[in-house]
């Protein structure tokens, strides 16, 4: 009996099953016995599967419309994907044509037929093809099978698992950026319309550049890292990564004197380097003869046995009413008028502060840094005078594809840095990092990414070379999580994507400075040491 059996052929909304920790396809075999949990767009795995399978029914379209033409699917855009065609650029006409041919082949049902292929096979399909970069990438693929899909003659591969048929995915919208386009998904609120287009300039130019970076350096996809560890040249790869990231550092902390300002805020999502950028932005300030002091949000969190219940039982602690924003206001306009202040100190211990805080002035040279996830939230600086303050936004912003058609996501990279910072540094397991994942993800969909646009400053901490690096310290703890483990799939999904990436050879390590971005995570950071 098949999933979709088991689940009586339950409507189009359920998009596949959890059995264990195991994602089954809903036409996979499914034992009597075995639990199954579906799968839908409320769920992260049901919401990459519908992306999946609609990259798949874009690709159809895009092929009927250019063939043999080159399509790149690039970065997150809110609840879509960067699309782009190097050498085209797509009018509003011809979008309305694409749309028109992913509707047709959508309203035809067509299925995703699955089959195993032997490796070879596979290389010569692609080859034949043209898709060089799938044929660089699946020469180092370390398993001898593949698993391929077929839909109305074309074969691919989205490195997961896909939707029965294209009727599964019949919402979609499509809206012209740039020298591409969005691929706009439904969202899990509501999943019978598109999700409206939220224009992120700022966003998409830090993204923009990092993907011309990426471009100049020649490494756009994983084969192409693994070729530079192949041919020893990761060393100076991993220089030029650092430098691009000193400069970019520079100019903000160039921005800030420029513009006379005294308080800087930093804000980011979980495991987007916020600290360590914190503290290499107070040296470019020191260079340019300014004392800078760094402290943290976390500081004004208000005592834990003070917090609101959720309905639930559980306190959100991603939220804003955990910081006591009239103390934080009021310190803050103190420190501008020159006056001194306490400044609180939270113990994690306890859940609550500390008697006595840190007694901190500014004078005319210093500039005060306060890093957190809701440094972009208006209501810090409600009542300050704007022109004192810059607001700098940091994530870890990918632009390092699988091939053209799969990219890595910013969100997994963080996760990944996650997993290895819990480990090295506060002993917790990767199952439990990965359990708490969702909790936070949703916390930085309220709190953090609205205020981005917010931003003076936009950092991209991603470092172009860091996937083989974390690969060499979170494989071993992902591949010790068992099958019937609840989050297994998120385990394994990460685990597909370090396949494509060489093992490191550990005298490298050395390479990357204390300093780095990347050190926050894996360890040797100098940064808070005298």
């Amino acid at each position: 009996m098949t999933v979709k059996e088991r689940l009586h052929n339950a409507d189009k909304r359920i998009l596949a099953a959890l059995c264990g920790g195991r994602v089954l396809e809903l036409n996979d075999a499914a034992e009597d016995s075995a639990a199954l949990v579906p799968l839908t767009l409320q769920d992260d795995e049901g919401r990459r599967i519908y992306e999946r399978s609609l990259r798949f029914v874009m690709l159809l379209a895009l092929r009927e419309m250019y063939p043999g033409q080159q399509v790149r699917i690039e970065y997150s855009v809110g609840y879509g994907v960067f699309v782009r065609l190097p050498g085209v650029t797509l009018g509003e006409d011809d979008l309305r044509r694409v749309a028109t041919i992913m509707r047709r082949l959508i309203d035809a049902d067509l299925p995703f037929e699955k089959k195993t292929w032997r490796l070879d096979e596979a290389i010569r399909y692609f080859e034949q093809d043209g898709q060089q970069d799938k044929v660089a990438l699946l020469q180092r693929r370390p398993f001898s099978y593949f698993q391929m899909y077929h839909c109305n003659g074309m074969w691919e591969y989205f490195y997961g698992a896909m939707a029965p048929s294209t009727g599964y995915v019949p919402v979609f919208g499509l809206q012209g950026y740039a020298d591409g386009f969005v691929l706009m998904l439904p969202t899990a609120d509501k999943p019978d319309a598109p999700a409206a287009y939220v224009h992120r300039p700022k966003h998409l130019q830090v993204f923009s550049q990092s993907a011309r970076w990426c471009e100049i350096l020649g490494v756009v996809n994983a084969a192409d890292v693994a070729q530079l560890m192949e041919e020893k040249r990761m060393r100076a790869f991993i220089r030029v990564n650092e430098a691009l990231h000193d400069k970019a550092i520079a100019a903000i902390a160039d921005s800030i004197v420029a513009g006379g300002k005294r308080i800087v805020l930093v804000a980011g999502p979980s495991s987007s380097g916020k600290t360590t950028f914190s503290g290499r932005l107070a040296v470019h300030l020191q260079v340019l003869g300014c004392h800078a002091r760094v402290i943290s949000l976390d500081n004004y969190y208000r005592n834990r046995d003070e917090l609101p219940i959720e309905k639930d039982g559980s306190v959100d602690l991603e939220a804003l009413h955990t910081i006591d924003v009239p103390l934080l206001r009021q310190q803050l306009a103190a420190l501008l008028q020159g006056e001194g202040v306490e400044v609180p100190e939270f113990d994690f211990v306890t859940a609550r502060r500390k008697p006595t805080g840190m007694q901190l002035s500014l004078g005319e040279k210093d500039i005060l840094i306060i890093e957190g996830i809701h440094g972009l939230n208006p209501a810090l600086s409600e009542g300050l005078p704007v022109e004192r303050i810059h607001r700098v936004f940091v994530s870890a912003l990918t632009c390092i594809n699988l091939d053209d058609h799969n990219r890595i996501r910013t969100t997994d990279v963080r996760l990944l840095r996650r997993i290895v910072r819990d480990n090295q540094f506060r002993g917790t397991l990767p199952e439990k990092t990965l359990a708490m994942w969702g909790s936070v993800r949703r916390g930085e969909e309220r709190w953090i990414f609205p205020y981005q646009e917010q931003a003076d400053s936009v950092f991209n901490t991603a470092l172009h070379y860091e996937l083989p690096i974390l690969k060499h310290f979170a494989s071993e703890l992902l591949e010790a999580i068992p099958p019937e483990n609840p989050y297994f799939h998120m385990a394994r999904r990460l685990c597909k994507t370090l396949h494509y990436f060489p093992e490191i050879d550990p005298a490298i390590l050395d390479e990357i400075p204390p300093l780095s971005l990347l050190r926050e995570f894996v360890g040797g950071s100098t940064m808070e040491k005298e």
